[in-house]
Parts: structure tokens; C-alpha cells; sequence
């Protein structure tokens, strides 16, 4: 196959980009296929390119950033570069300048073209600055990749990027990491005693020192005890970085062997950059068994696993951030586990392996084979149906085999309940992620398998009423899976111990588990305000708690944490307290993948686009003045008066009824969840 490969940036910048396409035409050098670069010239390259031709345009460099260079070349010469070299696809790295007149010029010669995605260029645009330009180029990055023949994604957050931009011909292609180069043996102790004299625990960045990749971030653990932090790399940033960092160690570029060996003398690894489409420092780190702190939104959700490789932390919280580099340099024991989990969690991910996946996407590409195996639309879960946490690699291993529940019971407070969840329920009625959750459920049961479905969590209740009430009688009703959503109650209630709740709650869940009933944990979680900052720690302490009793009881887990994006701003009612409608399908599909239900992200698009999303939204926001009105002064009158709004309800639902019940009038079924009317005031 005679390829072509367009970057935006080539040798000697190594970047992500570059260093993907090296191994890529590493790999097609070694399958035999004939492999021409297009890229801009900006300097000598004493690279091998592996057998691979390379056409070097002329160029000049972004004001900004002159290790960046854009090419003034057309669509015209590029097509005539692709005519001479009789091309049969066209391979779009990173595309955005350049990749647009390529893919035009891929279009005037009929050739297939597959354009790799691997730069948020309008989340860099905002950190540069200029964030007004950020839905003009979003504009632009999706017109791009809709005219492409197949678009590759690099993770699970890239591809819900790229379908938020109207791009439907995605598949996902991960990357491969090196596991003979990045290894633990490359570990060097004459190398960490130059970093550290003292003998401090190392904890390092490997990566390009630019405002995209918030280094800055780091200066959150600089007041850590014991602790050398080593900046590996360079870039614009570097100087700035010196001077707010005083006290680390910066290293300047490092490239193969000497990076491995870098890598490796690494005790904790930490990456804060949100605009990663992948991070392959994070795979790179893994592979030499350290363990990761990375920021909870891009690429890292999708490689870290809370409480068994590293942590993930909500983005933007140093606080946060601090306390997960502190769990793991203030235990040599974890530190040491969780980086032996690190390295069997990349194990199988060659580049090998992913360059023939590449090929296959050539192919299909090409119309000569159809690949569906690493389909984008097919639904990727978050999490093994055992697994500890929410943020485990999609394809790692094949999806698990759903298991067939018939008797689901909802346990919890408000949110379970479902409270400013008005989506398609009569009025004074509440619908709930819960609710959602049983409905796909039944809907992707077979004929022959009736869900049964009852609801306890009741507004106000705590992990006391949870224990002594919803999960005993979660277990006389003869529940096969219960959903635990508890403690935000309690934890932003005076004197809160998340630790012993944490510790109460486990014991239930394990005496429920005993009885051969899958549990579904989900993390508490606080909306992004000020006024939830007091609490902050405490969620933290407990929802740590909670991975760990995951892993200890084989319970599932769905992490929020691990996956902001479930609780953004958007997704909040207008009390502030309780999610929207839009915020409880998330939930909802996000635990339905959790446990493995068939097609649950391709119903989560159905849905998504058959039901208006501008009803749902509707009032989510309201001014300060009307929001005391409706919501803060009812609030303060009950807690002046000792009561609570959960005080004398007893569960909407508490028998176990069918989801989907057989109606004669109209059509076969009707496909609503039976709710008891419930009062639109509460907490």
C-alpha cells in the first residue's frame, strides 16, 4: 500500500505528533508498504524516517510558539505530491492547517483520506489566550474531520469531542508504548541521588513546558515534606516555570534511553495538562511501573484507574491533587503496589499491535476490508462489571458479558430519588437516574427476562438510614443488584466523619454482598461553587474510602470523579443542589455502562437526539433573589424548625413492580417507569 502522511509538525519538534508518526512509519516500513511524509521544514533532521521519502515544505514560524510552524502550501501542490506518489491513502496527522488543504486535496484525486486526531487546538487557544477564537476553530476542526473518510480518536473523551462537533465516521485508535524501552529495570539510583541528595520521594512531569500542559499546576506540591519535584522537558514556558518553581529540578529535554531511565527513577508520576487527547507520558510512566496523578478530564480518565494505578483528581482542585501525590509519597507500600498495577495495565498495548490496527483503518479506509472491532459508536464501558473503578481502558480486554438482573432496587437520597427530574413524568412527579437506569434495563433485556424495579431512596436520608432501613429491605425484597447513591448528607452536615461512614457503610454493602446481590457504588459528588469547597475534603476522604470498599466487596463502581464532565455547571437545576434532567441521563448511562448493558451508548445518542434537550434545560439557571425565594428560605425555615423535607415520605416506590408494563389501548407497551407523585420541594 502506497501511504501519505500529511503532519502539521514534524522533525526535529518532538511532540506527540511526531513521535506517533515515527512509530507509524516504523511500522509500515516493517509490513512492507511504501510511505511518503508531507510535513513543513523547519530544520535538519538526523532521525531515521524508516525507509519513508519526505517532501519538506517551506514555512514559518507561529508568533507564539516558533517551535510551531505553519506551511503556506496549497491544496494544488499537495495534490500533485500525492498524484506522483500514485497514493492509495492519505494519513492526516493532527490535522488542522495543513491537514484542511490536504483533505481537499485527498478529495480532488478521490483518494480515502484518515485524519488522526490528537490536539484540542481550541482548548490551546484558550490557554494562550485568545478564547474568543475557540468556537470558530471547534467550527473548523469538525468540518475538517466530517470531510475525512474515517476519523481515528485517541480515547473515550476525544471521541464524545469529535460527536459533539457533528463528526460520525470515528473509530478509536489508542496508542502503543515501548514496554521493552519504558521499564522498571531502567530504573537508576545514581540518577536519583543527582535529582535528590537528601534521598526525597521523586515526583515528576515529563512533557513540553507550555501554558496547555499547566505546569504551574505543580507549585500546589511544593510544600509537600520530603518530596523533590524533577521538571523533564522543555519549551516556551520553561523560564517562567524556573522562577515559580524555584525549588525543583528541571532536567531540559530528554529523548529514548535517557528518558526510559528518567521515567523509571520516578516515584510518582503527575500530569495536570485537561487538554490531553491521550497522554502518552501517562502510558510511558505505567509501562515503567509509576504510579499516576492525573487530572481527571481527557486522555488520563481513560488509562488511570482510581485506587489501583494511580488517582485521578478533579480538575482544577490543587488541593486535591496535593492530597493524591501525598497518599502515594507517604506510603512506600502503595507507591509500590499501584505502580506493579501500573505496568500490568499497559502490558499487550505494543506498537505492534497498534500498527496493524492502523493498517486495518487504511484498509477499511480504502473499501478493502471492513473493520467494526475498534468502532467509536460501539459502546465502550466505563469499567469492568468487577472492576474497582470507573476510569479503567475501555479495550483493554474484550467487554464482559453483562450479567442478567430481574429484581433491581434503588437505595439512597434525593438524587436517587430524583428530584428536579421532570423529564416526561406527569407534573409533580420525579423521573431520576435510577428510574432511567431500570428502564434500559428492561429495554435491553430479552423477551423472556421481566425487570422488576422498586425505588427507596427517600430526600434527606443518610448513610444511618441506608444501613438500619433501604439496604435490609433491598435484601427482603430479594434484590439480584442494588445502586448505593448515599452520604452528601451526612458530609456536609456538622462534625461529619467520612472515614467512619465510609467504614459503616462498607460493612452493610459486604453483608449485602454475602447474600450473592451485586452492589453498584457511586460516588457522592458537590457542584463546582465556592460555597462546596468547605466540603471538599471530606468527599475526597470518603469516596476513597469507597474505591477501596469496591475493590474489597466486588462491587462496581461508578467513579464520578473519575468523569467531571457527569457534573458539569450545565448539569445542575436551578436549586443548585440536585442535577437537571440532563445531568440524570448522564448518570444514568454512565452506570449502565459501568454494568455492562448492551448498546447503552448507542441509546444514550437515540435518546440524546429524539427528546428536545432545550426542555430539559429549561430554568436551570435563575437570579440570586428568586433562587432564596424558592429554594434557600424554604431550606432555612426547615432547618430552623428541626425538620427535614425527607420527614414522614416514605419511599416513591418500595414494592418491586414491573418496568415495562403491557397495555391494550394504543400500542403493545408502555415503556414509563411507574412513579409516585412527589412534592417539588426538597433537598
Amino acid at each position: 500500500m502506497k501511504v501519505v502522511l500529511l503532519a502539521e509538525s514534524f522533525l526535529p519538534h518532538m511532540n506527540g505528533v511526531t513521535h506517533s508518526l515515527l512509530q507509524t512509519l516504523r511500522h509500515l516500513e516493517r509490513r512492507g508498504h511504501d510511505a511518503l511524509v508531507i510535513a513543513p521544514r523547519s530544520g535538519p533532521i538526523d532521525h531515521t524516517l524508516y525507509g519513508a521519502r519526505a517532501v519538506l515544505l517551506p514555512s514559518v514560524p507561529l508568533p507564539s510558539y516558533p517551535d510551531v510552524r505553519v506551511t503556506l502550501a496549497g491544496a494544488h501542490r499537495l495534490a500533485e505530491v500525492m498524484r506522483a506518489h500514485d497514493a492509495d491513502v492519505v494519513h492526516l496527522a493532527s490535522p488542522f492547517v495543513l491537514g484542511w488543504r490536504g483533505v481537499l486535496a485527498a478529495e480532488s484525486l478521490g483518494i480515502p483520506s484518515v485524519a488522526v486526531y490528537q490536539t484540542d487546538i481550541p482548548s490551546y487557544a484558550e490557554r494562550y489566550g485568545v478564547p474568543g477564537a475557540a468556537p470558530s476553530l471547534s467550527r473548523h476542526l469538525g468540518r475538517l474531520h466530517r470531510r475525512a473518510t474515517l476519523t481515528l480518536a485517541p480515547s473515550s473523551s476525544a471521541v464524545e469531542k469529535l460527536e459533539s462537533l457533528g463528526v460520525d465516521r470515528l473509530r478509536l485508535w489508542r496508542r502503543g508504548v515501548d514496554t521493552d524501552r519504558f521499564a522498571p529495570a531502567r530504573r537508576d539510583e545514581a540518577w536519583r541521588r543527582r535529582m535528590a541528595p537528601g534521598g526525597e520521594v521523586l515526583v515528576g512531569y515529563v512533557g513540553r513546558l507550555a501554558p496547555e500542559k499547566q505546569v504551574e499546576d505543580l507549585g500546589a506540591l511544593a510544600a509537600l515534606p520530603g518530596v523533590r519535584l524533577v521538571v523533564i522537558g522543555d519549551g516556551p514556558s520553561r523560564p517562567l516555570l524556573e522562577r515559580m518553581l524555584p525549588e525543583a529540578r528541571f532536567t531540559g529535554f530528554l529523548g529514548g534511553d535517557e528518558l526510559a531511565r528518567a521515567m523509571a527513577s520516578l516515584d510518582v508520576f503527575v500530569h495536570p495538562g485537561e487538554s490531553e487527547t491521550f497522554c502518552q507520558t501517562v502510558q510511558e510512566a505505567m509501562a515503567s511501573g509509576v504510579p499516576v496523578v492525573a487530572t481527571g478530564r481527557g486522555g488520563p480518565v481513560d488509562l488511570v484507574q482510581n485506587s489501583a494505578n494511580g488517582w485521578l483528581y478533579r480538575p482544577g482542585d490543587l488541593d486535591e491533587l496535593r492530597e493524591r501525590v501525598r497518599d502515594l509519597t507517604g506510603d512506600d507500600a502503595k507507591r509500590r503496589a499501584f505502580g506493579e498495577r501500573a505496568r500490568a495495565s499497559v502490558s499487550g498495548r505494543g506498537w505492534d499491535r497498534l500498527g496493524d490496527e492502523l493498517i486495518g483503518h487504511y484498509e477499511e479506509a480504502t473499501g478493502r476490508v471492513k473493520v467494526a472491532a475498534t468502532d467509536a459508536s460501539a459502546p465502550q464501558p466505563l469499567d469492568r462489571v468487577a472492576g474497582p473503578a470507573a476510569s479503567a481502558p475501555p479495550v483493554a480486554t474484550p467487554t464482559p458479558t453483562p450479567r442478567r438482573w430481574s429484581r433491581y432496587v434503588a437505595v439512597g437520597d434525593s438524587l436517587t430519588e430524583g428530584l428536579c427530574d421532570e423529564s416526561r413524568v406527569p407534573a409533580g412527579e420525579y423521573r431520576g437516574w435510577a428510574d432511567r437506569l431500570a428502564m434500559l434495563l428492561a429495554v435491553t433485556s430479552s423477551a423472556g427476562e421481566p425487570i422488576a424495579y422498586a425505588n427507596l431512596a427517600v430526600r434527606s436520608r443518610k448513610v444511618r438510614d441506608a444501613i438500619e432501613e433501604q439496604l435490609p429491605q433491598a435484601a427482603a425484597l430479594g434484590a439480584d443488584l442494588v445502586s448505593v447513591l448515599i452520604g452528601a448528607n451526612d458530609l456536609v452536615g456538622r462534625r461529619a466523619d467520612p472515614e467512619r461512614l465510609a467504614r459503616e457503610l462498607g460493612d452493610a454493602v459486604a453483608r449485602l454482598r454475602a447474600t450473592g446481590c451485586d452492589v453498584l457504588l457511586v460516588t457522592p459528588f458537590l457542584p463546582s461553587r465556592p460555597a462546596t469547597r468547605f466540603f471538599a475534603r471530606r468527599f475526597r476522604v470518603y469516596n476513597a474510602r469507597l474505591r477501596e470498599l469496591a475493590e474489597a466487596s466486588g462491587s462496581m463502581l461508578l467513579d464520578v470523579d473519575a468523569h467531571p464532565g457527569l457534573v458539569d455547571d450545565e448539569r445542575w437545576a436551578e436549586d443548585r443542589v440536585h442535577l437537571n434532567a440532563a445531568g440524570h441521563r448522564g448518570i444514568a448511562y454512565a452506570a449502565a455502562r459501568v454494568l455492562g448493558v448492551r448498546d447503552a451508548s448507542v441509546l444514550g445518542e437515540l435518546e440524546h437526539a429524539v427528546h428536545d434537550q432545550e426542555e430539559e434545560l429549561a430554568g436551570a439557571a435563575v437570579g440570586d433573589a428568586e433562587w432564596l425565594r424558592r429554594h434557600a428560605l424554604p431550606w432555612l425555615r426547615r432547618r430552623l424548625a428541626g425538620r427535614a423535607a425527607g420527614d414522614g415520605r416514605a419511599p416513591k416506590r418500595a414494592q418491586l413492580l414491573p418496568v415495562i408494563v403491557r397495555t391494550t389501548e394504543h400500542a403493545p407497551q408502555s415503556t414509563a417507569v411507574a412513579a409516585i407523585p412527589t412534592p417539588a420541594s426538597g433537598e
